[in-house]
């Protein structure tokens, strides 16, 4: 029993990290707190589910849909939303506040197009396969969200640290005006880390729809206060401290509903946020991404 709940907490709480990835993403970049990512998470579901309903793609193209309305719809929050702010070196406070504006006009969109319904991918989008072995149950669906999880962390670290691009995202992370300096055109960069950011988060929104069955215009706000939970847990900015923190948190609360109580979740969960905070101020995994947080010239 305690292996299965293991093994049900690190598939929680890997599509809280693949949620994570992108928001985690553009924190590092831009030290702001993006609250649109929920907005376009939910962007990527509904994209991804019309795709199969109503176009007729299969699951791996309609994935890929996702993925581009997803990459584009964050391109879209930054030019409306966070970019005017920038040229105009408004502060991080006034970023956020823009950033929520603009997801309430993606959510309202989305509820008008679904009518405040919750939709559902038709059966057999992913076939269903359950494997038994040890006395433990395990779904080819929840397979493939672990590997996921694991596989686009990985590939995202080494973007940012053995190419090209992913070391202009790290200077102009650093300091804007000095990476401008030195030949790095910031406009290209942050095009191209929301195109990023919106891509992993279409492609979270197709499998956590999947998962849960469920498609909605909500669907991405509780995702997005779990995700400030990660991002805090891990170090803020640091991609491989959202994958570990989202493993995590999902098996505290899955531990946590199984043997104590669904209403304890919450509570022990900030417990566990506000003690690692205590001892680690910067997350479990701050000093590796230190370089991150040193505000721009």
């Amino acid at each position: 029993m305690i292996f299965q709940q293991l093994l049900n907490g690190l598939v929680t709480g890997s599509t809280y990290a693949l949620f994570a990835l992108g928001f985690t993403l553009i924190f590092g970049v831009l030290h702001v707190l993006n609250l649109a990512h929920g907005a376009v998470f939910m962007v990527g579901a509904f994209v991804g589910l019309y795709a199969v309903t109503v176009a007729g793609l299969s699951l791996p193209p309609a994935l890929l849909a996702a993925m581009l309305a997803g990459g584009l719809a964050s391109v879209a929050v930054d030019w409306l939303a966070l970019r005017p702010l920038r040229r105009r070196g408004s502060s991080e406070f006034a970023a956020i506040i823009s950033s929520l504006g603009i997801a309430q006009v993606l959510m309202s969109a989305g509820q008008a197009v679904s009518q405040t319904q919750i939709m559902r991918f038709p059966f057999g989008t992913f076939p269903v396969v359950v494997f038994q072995f040890w006395g433990l149950r395990l779904s080819l669906l929840q397979i493939v969200i672990v590997a996921l999880s694991l596989i686009l962390s990985l590939a995202l670290l080494a973007f940012l640290f053995w190419s090209g691009f992913g070391r202009q995202i790290r200077a102009v992370a650093i300091s804007e005006k000095t990476s401008s300096l030195l030949g790095i055109r910031p406009g290209a960069v942050y095009f191209q880390t929301f195109f990023i950011s919106g891509a992993l988060a279409g492609a979270a929104g197709v499998v956590i729809g999947l998962a849960f069955n469920s498609v909605h215009f909500l669907m991405g706000e509780p995702y997005l206060l779990r995700a400030f939970v990660v991002i805090v847990l891990g170090g803020l900015g640091s991609i491989g401290g959202a994958l570990i923190g989202g493993l995590l948190l999902g098996i505290v609360q899955t531990f946590t509903v199984s043997y104590l109580s669904s209403a304890l979740s919450d509570a022990i969960i900030y417990s566990l946020l506000f003690s690692i905070l205590l001892v680690r101020p910067s997350g479990l995994f701050g000093k590796l991404h230190i370089e991150t947080r040193v505000r721009r010239a």
